[in-house]
């Protein structure tokens, strides 16, 4: 029997949800060093006289939330730089743009994110006219929420070179006037960095703020652990740098974006498992295979409905991801790729087939190597069962959905909306979905995202023709796809994703018990504590 004063932590009084099914709910749970050591009723933790005690009143904890795709440094960036969300029409969009111009020097560039047409009346992209009405002087380089287009001003252009006679660039477009042929100031995925590689780069201390304030910011949502959907060999040393100083607390899964030399060297040197006491884990190469719906980018199987001159593109060749996918396999590493429209899906699917063929499991040096589709946004019905079947894993975020929904419908027509966002239909073909917020491309709370995958429903509680609610997911569901399933996507099921004796005492204690208020309460509901290995890392004033 443990001694009591070998216990660091009790947490007594709860409403607890382990997500195991053995035992799913406790009312206490004792810590000793950073693992559970104990899951029970309030009568039995009476036996524990521990370092400290929290009563929980009642509250809700469930095991510690990941956020199973985002980008760290984008959430910080956006606290930093002009952040455009919320602005609900063009002339709101001009207003933010235009306070800043007022408090920027001439010549000087005006960088932000965050803004979306879908809801402007009429619902069309910005133009370089635009803010060549309000900034004439300055360069202005603006990006749409999903990181996928941007809106540059003339000066931008310019200083890039861009006119009616440059070319597209592989896997982008510059958008032009279809009379004039001059450029509307819009560039579509890899046409950004055209101009992007202009704008002058953060300094490295600025780098790491921003890592920093997204850390913070995610850990007082409620956020656990962050998978983060890919870095370079710069963010790589910054973020190892702030764990060796102690100055991140939250758990941290790190993909390296490939093809190129940081995949190369990632596959010579190879994965980096539970560096810092399981605080940090790299095993995963991340590629980015097309681009974003709202955008045109996502590659589709037949045109746009509303623009039935394109199906968008490919922003990466697959001849070239081949051998890299073949390596991984021998390696070790995971892969995760960025797909959203239905051919993307399909012609990633066909690339992962061909690669678990041409490396059989005898030849890996991890035999199931649970590779993963980013967003898996629009699929063909018929290839909705090849997930499952080549153990592929859709990892996808259901914000994606109530945001989209507005906008799908023009952009797909109602046909191939029966594909798109399928939770239940994977669900039921024998997949799990680790769930993400992909933020900044949306807001990245937790809350928001439960509420999406249950509602299927706007955050106003609007549900639409198209919408098709039957592909909602239950509460426990949802809270699998926050918990369990990114700790199995991650290969950290043993230690994560549920509250059971001997895993890591990871902890979301929430204000509401999400499992049973009415829906729009659960967008109400907050995070009071963070828990992470033991470690209160974040507690809400208002609860105290």
């Amino acid at each position: 029997m443990i001694r009591a004063q070998d216990v660091d932590l009790v947490l007594t009084n709860g409403n607890i949800y382990t997500v195991e099914d053995k035992q799913p709910k406790a009312q206490a749970v004792a810590v000793k060093g950073n693992r559970i050591i104990f899951i029970g009723s309030n009568q039995e933790a009476k036996k524990f006289h521990a370092a400290k005690v929290i009563d929980l009143h009642g509250h809700t904890v469930v095991p510690g939330l990941t956020d199973s795709h985002c980008h760290i440094f984008g959430i910080g960036e956006r606290e930093m730089r002009l952040n455009l969300e919320g602005t609900n029409t063009r002339e709101d969009f001009l207003a933010k743009v235009k306070e800043r111009v007022a408090q920027t020097e001439r010549d000087k560039w005006i960088t932000g994110r965050g803004w979306i047409e879908t809801f402007w009346k009429p619902p069309q992209f910005p133009t370089r006219q635009d803010l060549d009405k309000i900034a004439s002087d300055n360069l202005v380089f603006l990006t749409r929420a999903d990181g996928h287009a941007s809106v540059a001003s003339s000066a931008a252009l310019k200083t890039a070179k861009i006119d009616k006679n440059t070319p597209n660039p592989f896997g982008g477009e510059i958008l032009k006037d279809k009379t004039t042929g001059e450029p509307t100031g819009m560039l579509l995925d890899n046409a950004q960095d055209l101009v992007a590689k202009h704008v002058p780069k953060p300094t490295e201390a600025e780098r790491e703020q921003a890592l920093l304030r997204g850390i913070d910011r995610e850990i007082g949502l409620g956020w656990c652990e962050i998978q983060n959907a890919g870095s370079y060999k710069e963010d790589i040393g910054l973020i190892r740098n702030a764990f060796e100083a102690g100055k991140i607390k939250i758990r941290f899964i790190n993909a390296v974006y490939g093809p190129g030399e940081d995949a190369q060297r990632f596959l010579r040197e190879g994965p980096i498992v539970n560096a810092y006491d399981h605080h940090f884990i790299q095993r995963t190469i991340k590629v980015i295979f097309d681009g974003a719906l709202g955008s045109r980018g996502a590659a589709l199987l037949k045109p746009y409905s509303d623009a039935p001159d394109t199906s968008g593109f490919l922003t990466e060749k697959p001849e070239e991801l081949k051998p890299m996918f073949e390596e991984a396999l021998r390696r070790g590493l995971q892969v995760e790729t960025h797909a959203i429209g239905d051919r993307a899906n399909r012609m990633i699917l066909d690339l992962y087939q061909a690669a678990f063929k041409a490396v059989p499991p005898n030849e890996r040096k991890i035999a199931e190597p649970r590779w993963r589709i980013e967003h898996a946004q629009i699929l063909h019905p018929a290839d909705l069962p090849r997930f499952a079947k080549l153990g592929v894993i859709p990892s996808m975020q259901p914000s994606h959905a109530i945001s989209d929904f507005f906008s799908a419908p023009s952009r797909l027509g109602m046909d191939r909306l029966t594909g798109a966002y399928a939770w239940q239909s994977l669900l039921r073909s024998g997949c799990i979905i680790p769930g993400g917020s992909d933020a900044p491309v949306e807001r990245g709370e937790p809350m928001i995202e439960f509420y999406a995958a249950v509602a299927r429903k706007s955050v106003k509680g609007f549900s639409g023709e198209g919408w098709h609610p039957e592909q909602a997911v239950s509460r426990e569901q949802a809270l699998k796809m926050f918990t369990i399933w990114p700790a199995y996507a991650a290969f950290e099921e043993k230690d994560k994703g549920s509250i059971a004796v001997g895993k890591l005492a990871d902890f979301t204690v929430l204000s509401q018990d999400i499992l049973k208020i009415p829906e729009p309460e659960i967008l109400n509901t907050r995070a009071e504590i963070t828990i992470v290995g033991g470690e209160i890392i974040f507690a809400d004033r208002q609860s105290n």
